[in-house]
């Protein structure tokens, strides 16, 4: 079903051809890792079995991740309200409606589809913000589903993921596997060269997409509430905020940041922007920005269209 969320053909593309690229690195990486450990029904178990796991189970691995918890309507009613009410004007199916026990002001979306989705928001977040300004967060979020962005985003992560994974094995095994003869060593280096390669292509991808969609959801937020002003105020008051949460408190966060609705870093990036989940604060303002003059040009009487 399509929602009246500001369809994004930019995005769309880029989501489109993000897979196409990451599909085309996944065969050649499966065929590489075959060629090298010479049973391909060893990488295709494992391979498939850890990314059906993903797919289906990322809503649960990054609740569980955030302490985060489904609420029912008696326990949170304003919080339901607002999902209601947008959902109802976006035209989509309301998400299961969570909240993580973590003062750190954020949000995320996650769900392998508008139907299996769930929208969680910190109880940071909602001592925080102001009604108007938890809407447009929210719209932010929403804004995710149903560009059905959250899904592309858990499918291409799950390439870096294990990538990453084999790395990992690989140095440790490295560090404490002992002595072993050349042939073995030869491929276990061979796996580790070509896990790293992957792990940096789908690294470089991922984030790309990930800044431009943040942008994408903020502008679609914008549209369906009205209020360009009020989503710019949350993002102002949640960087802030965030920026003062000691780093120690944000480590754990950090590795869902390609989901939140701003990541979880101390600081505002300085070169590290160009390897950041998200577009820099003054990015995601001047655009408010200029959505917020757009309506207001639009609304004012006597302007001809």
């Amino acid at each position: 079903m399509q929602s009246r969320f500001r369809s994004d053909r930019r995005l769309t593309v880029r989501m489109g051809l993000t897979m196409f690229l990451l599909g085309l690195l996944y065969v050649g990486f499966v065929a590489a890792l075959i060629v090298l450990l010479r049973s391909w029904v060893l990488v295709v178990v494992v391979v498939g079995a850890m990314f059906v796991a993903q797919f289906w189970f990322s809503d649960k691995i990054a609740m569980f991740a955030m302490r985060g918890r489904v609420v029912e309507r008696e326990e949170y009613p304003e919080l339901h309200a607002v999902v209601d009410r947008l959902c109802a004007i976006a035209d989509m199916p309301k998400p299961v409606v969570a909240v993580s026990e973590l003062d750190m002001p954020n949000a995320f979306a996650t769900g392998r589809n508008p139907d299996h989705a769930v929208v969680c928001v910190t109880t940071g977040l909602l001592r925080r913000l102001e009604p108007a300004e938890l809407e447009g967060v929210l719209a932010h979020e929403l804004s995710h589903v149903a560009h059905k962005d959250v899904a592309v985003i858990t499918i291409a992560s799950f390439l870096g993921v294990l990538a990453g994974l084999i790395v990992r094995f690989a140095f440790y095994s490295q560090v404490f596997g002992g002595r072993r003869d050349q042939n073995t060593a030869a491929v276990l280096a061979a796996v580790l060269a070509v896990s790293v390669a992957v792990y940096a292509i789908s690294f470089m991808l991922i984030r790309a997409l990930s800044r431009y969609r943040e942008l994408a959801a903020d502008r679609a937020a914008a549209h369906l509430t009205g209020r360009p002003s009020a989503l710019a105020s949350a993002l102002t008051k949640v960087s802030g905020d965030i920026a003062r949460i000691p780093t120690k408190d944000l480590r754990t966060a950090q590795a869902f940041n390609a989901f939140f609705f701003t990541p979880a870093e101390g600081k505002e990036p300085g070169l590290e922007r160009f390897f950041s989940t998200h577009p820099t604060l003054e990015q995601r303002l001047e655009q408010l920005g200029r959505i917020s003059a757009e309506l207001g040009e639009a609304a004012s009487p006597g302007k001809a269209g």
